[in-house]
Parts: C-alpha cells; structure tokens; sequence
C-alpha cells in the first residue's frame, strides 16, 4: 500500500509530544489511531520505529522523522506556492536570525513585509548560529541568517553582508584609548569570546594562529548579546560584529583589529526542501533591506 501521509504525522507528533495520548490529542483524535497508524508504518517498513516500553524513538524511529519533517515541509509547501501563483502570496514562514544582527535588522524587516505582503505571517526565532544550524537542517525552521560559513552538505547559503570584527571594551579598559590593536597586544588580555567550534571563534582562531598569536579567554559564551551585554556592565573586553552594542546610552569603545578579517553573515536554507513562495517572498525582503539600510550601520557592508 505505501507510506500514508497520516502514519508520518502520527509518528511526527510523537517525536514531538513524547507519548501516544498526548500525540493523539495534538491531532484531535484518539490515542487507538495513532497507535493503528503507528503499527501499519512500522508494517511497511518492516522496523520499530517507537519503544513503547521507554516511551521514544527507536534508531530506526529518528531516521524516518527527519526524512518525515521534510516530505511534511514540501506538501505544506504545495497550497502556499499555488497560491503565489494567482498572485496572492500568504502563509507562515518560520525564520531564525542570530541576535546580534535582529536587534537592527528585524524592526526593519517586519514593517516592510507587511506593507508588501500583508497575508505573509513571519515567526522569528533569535538565537546562536549553532541552535539555529540543526533547526533549518531538520525544517523546523524555513531558513535563517547566520555566521556564514556553513560546512554542512544539508545547507546551502547566500552571503548577505560582511562586517567588522572589532574590540569592544568598556572606558576604562587598557586597550580602550587605542585607535587599534594588534592581535599581539589583544593576547595579553584576558577576552570575552564564544566558544571553539562555532563560526566566529573559530575564524579567529584561524586568522590569529597564522600571525603565531593566541588569544587567552576569560569567559566563553555561546551569544552575542550576552557578551556584549557584559562588556557593557565592565565585565571585561570582548571581539564583537560592530553591531552586537547598539546602546548608545552606555559608551563603549570600539577600537578595530588589525589584521582581522570581517565576519559573513547570510541567508542559509536546507537543500532538502525547497522553500516555499512564502520563504523566497521574505528572503527578497531581508536582502532589499539589507541593501538598502544595511550600510546605514557601523561596520556593515552589504554585498
């Protein structure tokens, strides 16, 4: 007979709510239909796919989700694209933004998707590069603006703009009086940076190691906002996008790095699932305004 789209659903909703009661009741039915939709999967594709004992997935289980939000992304997908087609462009898109550039971009962004596709609905989830990464590869999310670049065969991205790095520093702060620093001086100091592995530290990392430099860190967080905002209460100094401190009311020094690269940040989508009308409608957003105020910010250069 084949997979039934209403066998992936029973099996989404039980990744999602942990159990067959609550699966049930998240898709008005009763706990007896998830169950028979359950076991016919599992028929078709001779595996187990849920331990009903410990109530999760199996191995097996995880696999055919993945593959499952995927197909359930492309078939909701189908009645937002007929309808762009008649011109009448409506729906939701789920779209991810690290935080250091939503503070600025986002009020901009907002506004003009409203006036130019006012059936549009936008959810906006602000976070890390690395929490956003997983959410678009598995299409929880329909695309996002992160540090690029992305190494990951599942992604593929489109460069929106380049951006200082720069210190950061409180006033009082040593290298804060500085018209730059050396990645040499900038050793000497204990740091605010995030954390090896994601994008940002790690191209720094990269840059300053060909120079025979490490950087000494005194604190690493995964989040942007939360390094700047401990630069603003004296914490310490930190490498930052120019945009991570917008607050003007606490003056900062921000002192730029010789020798260091500007930081990408773009649009990145799942090669997986083609986005929709909806998506690619507020991707043609994001970058007209990019284009059009990104260099209305300090230290960003559209591309």
């Amino acid at each position: 007979m084949g997979v039934d789209i209403r066998q992936l659903d029973a099996l989404l909703a039980i990744a999602e709510h942990k159990t067959f009661s609550k699966a049930a009741r998240s898709l008005h039915t009763v706990q007896s239909n998830v169950s028979k939709h359950i076991a016919r999967l599992e028929s078709e594709l001779g595996t187990r796919l849920v331990d009903r004992d410990a109530a999760m997935l199996t191995e097996e289980g995880e696999a055919v989700v993945a593959r499952a939000r995927r197909i359930r992304a492309e078939t909701n997908a189908i009645a937002l694209d007929m309808a762009a087609m008649r011109d009448n462009i409506s729906g939701l898109t789920r779209i991810g933004i690290i935080d250091s550039t939503a503070q600025w971009l986002i009020p901009k962004v907002l506004p003009a998707v409203e006036a130019q596709y006012s059936k549009v609905r936008l959810e906006v989830l602000t976070a890390t590069t690395t929490s956003i990464l997983p959410l678009v590869v598995s299409g929880d999310l329909h695309a996002a603006v992160v540090n690029l670049p992305i190494n990951d065969p599942d992604i593929r991205s489109q460069e929106l703009f380049a951006e200082d790095r720069l210190l950061i520093a409180p006033l009082d702060h040593p290298l804060a009086a500085k018209s730059t620093v050396t990645p040499e001086e900038l050793a000497r100091h204990e740091l605010l940076l995030p954390p090896k592995g994601t994008a940002f530290r790690d191209e720094i990392d990269s840059e300053f190691k060909h120079q025979g430099v490490t950087l000494t860190t005194r604190v690493e967080i995964d989040g942007m906002r939360m390094i700047a905002t401990l630069v603003q209460t004296g914490f310490g100094a930190a490498i930052l996008p120019a945009t991570a401190v917008l607050d003007d009311d606490n003056p900062l020094s921000r002192v730029p790095i010789s020798g260091l690269l500007q930081r990408s940040v773009g649009m990145i989508f799942s090669r997986q699932v083609a986005p929709s009308a909806v998506t690619r409608a507020v991707h043609e957003v994001i970058a007209d305004v990019v284009t059009t105020h990104g260099s209305d910010q300090p230290g960003v250069y559209p591309s």
